[in-house]
């Protein structure tokens, strides 16, 4: 009987890694996904049975692996690829789903690349402390997002550690110090109503240069990542204080109510009075 489940991450913002979609699955045979494309780095890991996994190059060209338990394939975003289980021993594999400024640098390092997507482990030691971590990951008990999150290092640090193409990357370009610089402007001014201009601005760079920049480190343009930054510190406010929907919209920016009720709905999909109503965190006392 197949065995299934993934799970969501909450909606939580975390700038250098941020898990998406984790899961578990002991597939059925001849059990198939895609052809599909992805938005975010996708890693499984086959912990048994066996499968066939195809994805397309730098150049658009499709190749074809076969691989079995203790291997794994990393799906890289916007890569279109295609997996099905053996028809006789089906594999049984788990699966993150992650991105952030640093994820692109860390799956290099690990050798995994666009044109060479298959994990082999080079240390047994290592590959089981890269298992146990995603284990934790997709058995979580709704911890706190920081619990996850810390076990996602924990996970890329030995998924590094044990792949048999494991590379070391020296430093950072010039687009990691330019999105850093922008990420702490915005950080320290984003309940002032800065805009892009200011953002760019500060760093002394070309609007449209420091939207290829964000678009190439985080796939999200300036304006778009500056709001979903807002949005995400409102949410903090609306879960731990009393204050109204307009104080807070105006705390994170947006003195004019409707606005920010627009750009939060925009990004969560519910008014920001509705999801505090079903997030709020419980006061001080109340009976839990």
């Amino acid at each position: 009987m197949r065995k299934f489940y993934d799970k969501v991450f909450p909606n939580e913002f975390f700038v250098d890694l941020s898990l998406y979609h984790y899961g578990y699955e002991e597939c059925e045979p001849s059990h198939a996904f895609g052809p599909a494309r992805r938005n975010h780095f996708l890693f499984h890991h086959i912990f048994s049975g066996k499968g066939r996994f195809l994805s397309t190059n730098d150049k658009g060209v499709e190749k074809e692996y076969y691989l079995e338990g203790g291997q794994g394939f990393m799906i890289w975003p916007q890569q279109q690829t295609f997996y099905t289980s053996d028809e006789k021993d089906p594999w049984v594999y788990a699966w993150v789903e992650f991105d952030g400024i640093k994820a692109r640098e860390l799956v290099t390092q690990a050798g995994l690349t666009y044109n060479n997507p298959i994990y082999i482990s080079k240390n047994n030691e290592e590959r089981k402390k890269m298992k146990n971590e995603m284990l934790t990951i997709v058995n979580d008990q709704d911890n706190l997002p920081f619990f996850i999150i810390g076990h996602l290092y924990l996970f890329i640090n030995a998924l590094i550690a044990s792949s048999s193409v494991r590379k070391k990357v020296i430093g950072g370009g010039p687009r990691d110090f330019y999105i850093r610089e922008s990420l702490n402007f915005i950080e320290q001014h984003y309940n002032e109503g800065i805009n892009i201009e200011d953002i760019a601005s500060f760093c002394n760079l070309d609007r449209s240069y420091l939207g290829k920049l964000f678009k190439s480190a985080l796939d999200s343009s300036p304006q778009d990542f500056l709001i979903r930054y807002r949005i995400n510190k409102s949410c903090e406010l609306m879960k731990i204080t009393d204050y109204t929907i307009g104080e807070i919209g105006d705390m994170v920016g947006y003195p004019n109510q409707f606005n920010f009720s627009r750009a939060f709905k925009s990004v969560i999909g519910k008014s920001p009075q509705h999801w505090r109503n079903e997030n709020r965190y419980l006061s001080a006392g109340q009976d839990l």
